[in-house]
């Protein structure tokens, strides 16, 4: 199989850990005959210091060429005082409309071997397994008017709008129920009917498209409460569909069951078109280039990239089940590790992957050959 992936390392740490997804990558394609060719283009914060914009043109051109997109992380300091047209996360929120991709999928998985890095209970974490489903390109972070300005009063105000048509709610719920139907066939539906009016359609919908999942449970919960809930119970979620900015902390919040957002992969999906896969946590610009980092979002988030745009489950699986391997053998970067436990750098742990994907490849080859 020969696949095309735009490559966008953007700020911080974000070189470091595309670099590291790549490399696995490389060795998928090496042990199963693929060929993935790298295309590298600029985006946030490195675009607005060459190209004068945190989204070039050549960027959305090379994405839309692609067969799926590999991103790292974008922001920074250096651009807080940046107006909000040239900050580089301008240029995160404006790749997502571009491609049309609607959909982000983010999968928690507490992996037993954490456990003890999650500030919760060993009971609470344990055997968690949902996705979250976000919707992406509509809601408040893209509604208009979106400005500051002086009321009638002469007082300074300042106003965001959240705006939702009826067919982006139908498609984000919709992927939902798809989700949960191959799952364990509970959708919870996220939203804060009781106040906002987009919640109330959010709802009206929901129960509406329901109709054509009849084997999936429907339920909704206030955001405010699954807040509570994802804490309390999380075992108690397979599926959660929900708005952006809700989706947004909510997927933040969850990273505390895995132990750190270091192990948040995504996806962000389109009706058509290339995928858009990254990390859920940030550009990290206080251990840029310090090799601290941890990868394994990334190279997650390249695994669920094989599966999700490439059909490729089984080179995905192989990914994910070195990621567990290495955990389960005591391989911490900093912000999973405590007490004795030996710190790697970037390079180590992928290292350490790499060498888990070769060890399964080779375990593989001589069952087959047996």
């Amino acid at each position: 199989m020969d696949k095309k992936i735009a490559v966008l390392p953007g700020d911080g740490i974000g070189k470091e850990i595309v670099t590291g997804a790549i490399s696995v990558l490389e060795v998928i394609a090496e042990k199963f005959g693929h060929t993935f060719k790298f295309d590298f283009a600029r985006i946030g914060g490195e675009a607005i210091d060459q190209d004068q914009t945190p989204l070039p043109a050549e960027t959305v051109q090379k994405c839309k060429s692609s067969d799926a997109i590999l991103l790292g992380a974008v922001g920074g300091p250096k651009w807080d005082q940046n107006p909000p047209e040239m900050r580089p996360e301008k240029g995160l929120l404006a790749i997502r409309k571009e491609l049309g991709l609607f959909a982000n999928l983010r999968p928690v998985q507490a992996f037993s071997s954490l456990a003890d890095a999650s500030t919760l209970k060993r009971e609470v974490i344990e055997n968690v397994d949902l996705m979250i489903v976000r919707e992406l390109t509509g809601g408040i972070y893209f509604g208009a008017p979106r400005e500051r300005r002086v009321d009638e009063n002469g007082k300074q105000m300042a106003v965001d709008t959240m705006t939702y048509t009826n067919e982006e709610i139908e498609r984000i719920i919709r992927k939902g129920f798809e989700l949960a139907a191959v799952r364990n066939k509970k959708l919870t539906s996220v939203d804060k009917a009781n106040v906002l009016e987009t919640s109330r359609v959010w709802r009206e919908i929901a129960i509406e498209v329901a109709k054509d999942y009849p084997e999936v449970e429907l339920e909704h919960m206030l955001v405010d409460n699954a807040a509570m809930q994802l804490i309390r119970n999380p075992k108690q979620f397979d599926v959660m569909v929900t708005e952006n900015m809700f989706g947004d902390i909510l997927s933040d919040e969850a990273s505390m069951l895995t132990g750190s957002l270091g192990m948040l992969p995504s996806a962000s999906l389109s009706a058509e078109g290339p995928g858009l896969y990254e990390p859920c946590h940030g550009s990290a610009p206080d251990i840029a280039g310090q090799n601290k980092a941890n990868p394994l979002a990334t190279i997650l988030s390249a695994a669920m990239m094989l599966k999700y745009s490439f059909n490729l489950l089984k080179e995905g699986d192989i990914i994910e089940q070195a990621v567990q391997q290495v955990l389960e053998k005591g391989h911490r970067t900093a912000d999973l590790a405590a007490g004795t436990d030996t710190v790697l750098s970037t390079d180590q742990m992928v290292e350490q992957v790499i060498n888990e994907i070769k060890g399964i490849c080779e375990s593989v080859t001589m069952s087959a050959n047996s």
